[in-house]
């Protein structure tokens, strides 16, 4: 593949993804295309399938029909170039192990089997610690943190995969005004390095601010493109239907904002 070929292969791309939980569909015909250097949010009602989507992506849940590319190829052979963040409340926390062996785990995909961590790799752990400000915890086990402090620890460690996608499952779920406003700074940081990061968001009241681009999911794609384009009432409505009533302030403004009042 040319060299400006390469530079238009997306950073992510599904095709008539579908996946179902015993028998139970849970997303159908998923088509989706992620430039790179993106930062886009994942929205959606409870139910819709956004972490489905995620895990699907990362080969974590077998496809009813569909494929999935990662930089125009399938994930196994791209995994070692994608970061995730999973749910907090999907991680063990009285699992036995120290803040900074959590993020060292992160530092494996690019050391390979029984290759032991150097001094490089645990420079680069410190580093992804001290960007998120959890550097003098890194000898407390991982159980004795606040749940702000946790996120902030998963991050470093996709943060130490030092990769090109990152996937994150509502990062902000549970953490504190302080600790959200930590991570969407660093989100835009990465993206101003060329990265490509897909978030899973759940609060309307702040996504248009946060996101270049937007899914909006809810089983099927209901709409996906820039933010000022999708994150209208009409596409809302669409996709959370009658459970919108409790987000018409949040439709209301964005309308106005559109329009330029």
């Amino acid at each position: 593949m040319k060299e400006g070929e390469l530079e238009s292969v997306p950073a992510l791309e599904t095709h008539d993804l579908s996946v179902a939980y015993h028998k139970k569909p849970v997303l159908y015909g998923v088509d989706l295309t992620i430039p790179k250097g993106q930062l886009v949010g994942i929205v959606g009602p409870n139910g819709a399938g956004k972490s489905t989507l995620i895990k699907a992506v990362m080969g974590l849940l077998p496809l009813r029909s569909g494929w999935v590319e990662v930089f125009g190829q399938p994930f196994k052979k791209t995994k070692t170039r994608v970061g995730y963040v999973p749910q907090r409340e999907s991680v063990d926390w009285d699992f036995p192990v120290n803040v900074m062996d959590v993020v060292m785990m992160g530092r494996y995909g690019k050391l390979g089997l029984f290759r032991r961590p150097k001094k490089k790799d645990r420079d680069i752990a410190r580093e992804c610690l001290d960007k998120v400000k959890m550097l003098p915890f890194a000898n407390r086990q991982i159980s004795n943190l606040s749940g702000g402090q946790q996120q902030r620890v998963f991050l470093a460690r996709a943060l130490a995969q030092e990769s090109d996608l990152y996937l994150m499952d509502e990062p902000f779920a549970g953490v504190d005004a302080a600790t959200e406003a930590a991570i969407i700074e660093l989100l835009k940081e990465l993206k101003e390095r060329g990265k490509t990061i897909l978030v899973v968001h759940h609060d309307l009241t702040t996504a248009r601010e946060y996101f270049d681009s937007m899914v909006l999911l809810n089983m099927r794609v209901v709409a996906f493109g820039p933010t000022e384009q999708v994150f209208t009432v009409e596409q809302l409505q669409k996709t959370y239907g009658g459970r919108l009533t409790l987000l018409s302030d949040v439709a209301g403004e964005t309308e106005r904002q559109l329009s330029g009042e």
